[in-house]
């Protein structure tokens, strides 16, 4: 799993990584928590979530475009930059009758990250090659996630008792300036984008050519339908989690503790990534892991007690990263590099769609029935995208382990 840490270019995108998820993790929790304990509304809080996908809804797939036209890396250095003066504007909408300032401050922010992550998207295989290599850097990314999850959750919840939620949105903004220095720090790509003027001719023309390498490609065409059903699901039931633990296991530390479980199930689910990526078959893979996060969510949200909720959580954790990080691969190995950008910020156009959706629909179900019932109808649906994935995901040829990597970056 360790394998992709060669590369001197990899080492600073995955440690700059981890700096800047590990002060956004701290939010994650801050922000909805600090809504919730002052209004006690599930629809205020759910907003938040919404805030944050709005963004990448509106301008996915132009976010593509510049990603294939543009330097990958001074882009990435920009949104950086960008991300953490609008977090930083959060501090002014912490006060009573201020709250709609966060709300402006999230769409902002994720602004940012619509175009900063398929960016990084593309230019991790242009970096490691599509071989084996890359399946050992998406585990890593999967690892560190659940490493950051794990320390992040319980961490938000007591640095939001101890100091508050306006020392945590200063980190948030420190981790951005972070990640900025250590993309600047990788090397220069070696073919610069073509151009850095971008007409609504070129926009229109790029989107076209993305949608048709898209449509020639019946495994990424497949996993668009199976990927966005399950992120709908799972944004339905994140939109209520905060409310969950609050509610019905006791708290912020509590709900700190269920997010750890979730970092767990990360951390163990990257090695199985890396066992299992070159080794199974994408469509097999990803029906198997669908169904066991169906079933995961279902123990997780029918709990009444953070001893039965944890394991539960760390399942989700195991499950549900594999469910992302399959298509994640799989569609980087499929697409041309130079293309990969715009296909990519389809998928994310796709996936922010069901995720505002999921959003919206989970805290209004949730006050209408129960959260339970918003588990339950989640397992259904994401049940519902496994079977999908046997059905429609064609079969691969196998993975040459040594593909090289594009010309998009120095190796290093």
């Amino acid at each position: 799993m360790l394998q992709a840490l060669q590369i001197r270019d990899f080492r600073l995108l995955w440690g700059g990584g981890i700096v800047s998820s590990l002060g956004s993790w701290l939010l994650i929790l801050a922000i909805p928590a600090h809504v919730f304990l002052v209004t006690g509304s599930l629809r205020d809080t759910g907003l938040t979530l919404a805030a944050e996908y709005l963004p990448l809804l509106v301008l996915g797939p132009v976010a593509g475009v510049f990603t294939d036209r543009w330097d990958r890396r001074r882009l990435m250095i920009a949104t950086d930059l960008f991300r953490a003066g609008a977090v930083a504007v959060m501090l002014l909408g912490t006060s009573p009758g201020r709250y709609w300032v966060l709300y402006v401050a999230l769409i902002a922010e994720n602004s940012g990250f619509v175009l900063f992550t398929p960016a990084l998207q593309a230019r991790i295989p242009a970096i490691v090659g599509t071989g084996s290599l890359l399946s050992s850097a998406n585990s890593l990314y999967s690892f560190s996630g659940g490493a950051v999850r794990l320390i992040g959750g319980p961490l938000g919840g007591i640095l939001l008792t101890a100091y508050g939620v306006k020392w945590l949105i200063c980190a948030d903004v420190v981790s951005y300036l972070l990640s900025a220095a250590a993309v600047f720090l990788t090397s220069r790509p070696d073919d610069p984008r073509p151009g850095r003027t971008t007409s609504i001719g070129d926009v229109a023309r790029d989107l076209t050519e993305g949608l048709r390498i898209l449509r020639g490609q019946p495994v990424a065409r497949a996993l668009l339908p199976v990927t966005v059903i399950f992120l709908g699901a799972n944004a339905s039931l994140s939109a209520v989690l905060i409310p969950f633990g609050i509610r019905q296991l006791g708290g912020s530390e509590q709900t700190g503790f269920l997010l750890s479980g979730l970092g767990v199930g990360y951390l163990l689910g990257a090695p199985l990534l890396r066992l299992l990526l070159d080794r199974v078959q994408p469509r097999n893979l990803l029906t198997a892991c669908l169904t066991a996060t169906a079933a995961a969510f279902f123990l997780l949200f029918t709990s009444s007690s953070l001893s039965s909720a944890l394991p539960a959580a760390v399942a989700v954790g195991i499950f549900g990263s594999m469910s992302v990080v399959v298509p994640q691969t799989t569609l980087q190995r499929v697409i041309p590099n130079a293309a990969l950008g715009r296909v990519g910020a389809v998928f994310l156009t796709g996936e922010a769609a069901a995720t505002l959706a999921g959003a919206a629909a989970g805290p209004f179900l949730a006050q209408a029935a129960d959260i339970s019932g918003v588990g339950i109808a989640a397992s259904l649906l994401t049940l519902s995208a496994a079977a999908l994935a046997f059905l429609i995901v064609p079969r691969m040829p196998a993975i040459a382990p040594g593909a090289a990597p594009a010309r998009d970056g120095a190796a290093g």
